[in-house]
């Protein structure tokens, strides 16, 4: 067994093999692979291995792709059959809101040259006989969808490494995972000991434990899950085809053709739990007992659809373990908080995105970053709140409606509330309808319901919407008070911050006390990482605000340049709470309440005071994510009650009250505004976003030689802010929301990041990423996979040259 490697990757199943096989094809030859027992043990070999292309997230879309087509490839480079069968998939629509939901990702497939397509029910009928389509409103096909041989990947993933120089070592627990001084690890077996600059957490069901050995808690929680396969049926013993699999995920279960018979699998709502203090060290191939009573009402929908599942015998029966995150997609990346250790845990379809799973984590390790924004399953996304509580009660929600449509803006409530400020029960009895970020409860928008969950059920405008309306037209017209909490905030002091955050960020740091400036923070690839707003409050004091759902993401970045003796940066997000007060008024407003003038000559645009409002110090920017007037204030946590009682008070004053998040969202894309993790991303250059110029490339900061290469070149796409038809889009009852590929002439062009209604400008508007258009031009944008004419617009319809801002 070698004694050195470049990286030491923990785990035998399909992930773990996957993984290894790419950093070879990357160039990584001396890699190794510890599997405690023998290859596919956990959860692996009984997994039913389905594969499908399409995915709601556009780059999860891309990998699994990626995945199938590699698959063929795989088995001729290896000489090892992976087992493909590709009948094809049939996808089957009982609600509008499904139908809505697979005519946005035929669209979608149109655009990325994807095989998904509409079929009739004579030619749905041709394709799989035995289904009864009867009340079933829109049937999709995807022609390259069906199942694979779990050993065989898992073995041809290692056999290709192995080929490469790569070592897999079976029968070999990892004892202990040991941080050296310098970054690199000790990995502890029973085997021996081996030194390697990585490790690679893809031990499948043992992840929690394995994760634990190097300090790390992980939100994941295995379940039971069951699928049976029936004997064998003359209808497909007849057959010299194989039948393509049916997703009736309105009927919650999954069904395809195993052998001459049937497999059918279901998630039922009656879920079992398992290991829940831990995965036992022991288990390997075993298997739970039977219990198909649990999923009898499951098994019941796929007999009405396909009456032969309810004449064949059952021939096996598999309940085993799988393990989730709460949320079911993979926790993946390096962990924030320690180096160079990966982990790529909590894989539900891990078929169908094996192989772009290992390509990005090679990808990541080897060059410092993926190549696609993968923000939706980095581990970053949750932190110390995602507790054990919270985890079950995610994992339980996520398992009972593994086939419940995510719809665009929609929050659950399982495992809520785990993170609240002290004006929460407040915010609560005036109607407030919370949503979830990084933990935090924030006010999505005011109802009239106290206690009132979020009511998000379609793809089409919801009820929400018209008081939603309501609050950006008081805000546009007088004052809102938004709570702004749950950003993220940071205090940088000391002789060497201001040099520290020069060396960070992309645009120079202010020089006046006082002064605020926006600033980039770009990836290794040069795109952009993160947006801040940084505020001078003292010759060696710095005041920064980020993105809150990106904040253990940023550690990364932050973590790579060494802070100089004697400088602090601290996170303040959880001690100091913040309002955003925006409208024409909302000077009139504030003034009620502090000495301080307000006025522009002595407080302008961009500027920043410790001032005295309502009784409360308050560090207050005159800056504003809405394109209005007004500012940002923030407080101590303790202070946040009397602060938010005497901004009410103060509001009554002029018809001002509190705005929601989703007015928020509607309010910056009227102005054309941007924001991380939609139109701001490691894959977008600044020069495509708009950000060019306050990259500074005369000075040093971290990835400047990236992103002077990449600002060297044509912007690839050009961020733009469309005006979607009005009378389409009151017939539809629907706006663009994100994701909707944009065509001009029948050619894919682009896509949208955000959508909203500017209820203030009377428009359906929507951000996207376009190639080849100009102002004036007319596009279709395809809202509920329909195409929907839309104007490229030459400037935000409100107040386009930014004087309400500076007024």
């Amino acid at each position: 067994m070698r004694t050195h490697a470049q990286a030491v990757i923990i785990g035998g199943g399909v992930i773990g093999c996957s993984i290894l096989y790419h950093l070879t094809k990357l160039g990584w030859t001396d890699v190794v692979l510890l599997e405690r027992d023998e290859l596919t043990s956990g959860s692996t070999w009984h997994a039913a291995a389905n594969i499908h292309g399409l995915h709601d997230n556009n780059n999860i879309t891309r990998i699994q792709n990626y995945t199938m087509d590699l698959y063929n490839a795989l088995e001729a480079e290896t000489g090892q059959s992976c087992g493909v069968f590709q009948p094809g998939s049939l996808y089957l629509a009982q609600t509008e809101a499904r139908e809505h939901q697979l005519r946005l990702q035929a669209a979608k497939a149109k655009y990325y040259g994807l095989p998904f397509r509409e079929v009739d029910r004579a030619e749905a009928e041709a394709l799989h006989p035995l289904v009864n389509y009867d009340g079933i409103r829109c049937i999709m096909f995807e022609e390259n969808g069906g199942n694979v041989d779990p050993s065989g990947v898992t073995n041809a993933y290692a056999a290709g490494a192995r080929q490469n120089g790569a070592e897999i070592i079976r029968f070999c627990p990892v004892t202990g995972t040991e941080q050296q001084p310098d970054g690199t690890w000790i990995v502890r077996t029973e085997k021996g000991d081996i030194h390697t600059q990585w490790i690679v957490n893809a031990a499948g069901l043992w992840g929690r434990e394995v994760a634990a050995l190097a300090g790390i808690t992980l939100p994941l929680q295995p379940t039971e899950h069951q699928y049976f396969v029936t004997e064998s049926i003359a209808e497909i013993d007849g057959l010299d085809r194989r039948l393509p699999s049916v997703a009736d995920r309105d009927g919650e279960y999954y069904l395809r053709q195993e052998g001459k018979g049937l497999l059918v699998g279901a998630y039922e709502k009656d879920l079992r739990f398992w290991a829940e203090d831990g995965t036992p060290q022991g288990f390997g191939h075993e298997l739970f007992a039977d219990d198909l009573e649990r999923i009898e009402e499951n098994m019941l929908r796929a007999i009405d659809r396909v009456p032969a599942v309810g004449t064949a015998g059952i021939k096996r029966v598999i309940n085993g373990p799988m393990i989730w995150s709460p949320d079911s997609n993979v926790l993946f990346g390096p962990v924030p908080e320690l180096s160079n250790y990966f982990c790529c845990n909590g894989i539900i379809p891990g078929f169908s995105q094996s192989g772009g799973m290992g390509l990005l984590a090679a990808d990541w390790i080897v060059t410092g970053e993926s190549r696609y924004d993968m923000f939706a399953w980095d581990v970053a996304r949750f932190g110390d709140w995602a507790d054990k509580a919270f985890t079950k009660a995610r994992v339980g929600d996520q398992y009972a409606n593994r086939f419940k449509i995510h719809f665009p803006n929609e929050e659950r409530s399982a495992g809520r509330p785990a993170r609240v400020r002290p004006i929460y029960e407040t915010q609560r009895d005036m109607g407030a309808v919370f949503g979830l970020n990084y933990g935090w409860e924030h006010p999505l928008y005011y109802g009239d319901e106290v206690g009132a969950d979020d009511q998000t059920h379609g793809f089409t405008r919801q009820p929400w919407w018209h008081v939603v309306g309501a609050e950006c037209k008081m805000l546009r017209e007088k004052a809102g008070i938004i709570d702004i909490s749950n950003f993220a905030k940071y205090l940088c002091k000391g002789a060497g911050a201001e040099a520290w955050l020069n060396a960070v960020f992309a645009n120079n740091m202010p020089h006046e006390v006082g002064r605020s400036c926006l600033t980039p923070l770009i990836g290794k690839r040069g795109g952009i990482a993160g947006d801040f707003t940084v505020t001078r409050l003292a010759d060696d004091e710095f005041w920064i605000i980020g993105s809150g759902m990106a904040e253990r993401y940023h550690k990364r970045f932050f973590k790579e340049v060494p802070l100089p003796e004697g400088t602090i940066f601290e996170s303040r997000t959880d001690t100091m709470c913040g309002f955003n007060v925006a409208g024409p008024k909302s000077r009139d407003m504030l003034q009620r309440l502090t000495n301080t003038s307000l006025a522009t000559d002595d407080f302008p645009f961009m500027r920043s005071k410790w001032i005295e409002l309502g009784g409360v110090r308050c560090l207050a920017l005159r800056v504003s994510f809405t394109g209005d007037l007004g500012w940002e204030l923030h407080c101590e946590e303790g202070d946040q009650s009397a602060l938010y009682a005497a901004l009410i008070a103060a509001g009554a004053d002029v018809g001002a009250g509190p705005v929601g998040s989703r007015a928020l969202m509607s309010l910056r894309v009227e102005k054309g505004y941007g924001s991380w993790g939609r139109e701001y991303s490691p894959e977008y250059y600044p020069q495509e976003v708009g950000l060019g110029r306050l990259c500074k490339l005369e000075k040093h900061f971290l990835n400047r030689e990236a992103v002077t290469e990449t600002m060297a070149k044509p912007a690839r796409e050009e961020l733009v802010l469309l005006a979607l038809d009005a009378k389409q889009t009151d017939a539809t009852n629907a706006d663009a929301t994100g994701g909707e590929p944009i065509f001009k002439d029948g050619v894919g062009i682009g896509r949208v990041t955000s959508g909203a209604y500017g209820y203030s400008v009377g428009l359906s508007l929507a951000l996207g990423f376009v190639q080849g258009v100009k102002a004036g031009e007319v596009v279709d944008v395809m809202v509920l996979g329909v195409a929907h004419k839309a104007t490229v617009l030459a400037e935000p319809p409100f107040d386009p040259k930014g004087a309400r801002l500076r007024v």
